[in-house]
């Protein structure tokens, strides 16, 4: 009788668990794990402080789902346009490439790659650096990528 009894609370638990977090939306940026009250997203390890900037946090997605193993995973597919904001965007190339910078169109700065802002304006698009300063665009903190 008692373990009838504690495998319905294990039972219990987990399901509890596993409907505290929302799946990440097509949308989010890879990696992401919360939806801020702005609009914008974070991919901070826990929920605690996550959006302290941004007004608070809308929506958890919890922590990033963990690689399989390659023998294991499918074949990779593309994956559709991430946008940096609940609202569609413009037509943004996939996350970026080789060479490619996120240009902020309504403050005309361009950001790089591994920078807190590549990617997550509201407003935005990738493109070389090169097409970037020669639509006027202007580096963040005027520090060039390459």
């Amino acid at each position: 009788m008692k373990a009838l009894f504690f495998s319905a609370a294990v039972a219990t638990a987990l399901l509890t668990s596993i409907g505290s977090y929302a799946q990440t939306p097509a949308s989010a940026p890879a990696g992401s794990t919360g939806l801020c009250n702005d609009g914008s997203y974070s991919s901070a390890a826990s929920k605690s402080g996550a959006c302290a900037s941004h007004k608070g946090v809308k929506e958890w997605y919890g922590a990033a789902k963990a690689a399989t193993p390659a023998a294991a995973a499918p074949a990779p597919t593309p994956a559709p346009a991430a946008t940096s904001s609940a609202k569609p965007a413009a037509a943004a190339p996939a996350a970026g490439g080789p060479g490619q910078v996120w240009v902020n169109t309504s403050t005309k700065v361009y950001h790089c790659p591994n920078t807190k802002y590549y990617g997550k304006t509201k407003a935005g698009s990738y493109m070389s650096e090169a097409d970037a300063k020669s639509k006027g665009f202007k580096a963040d903190h005027g520090k060039a990528c390459s």
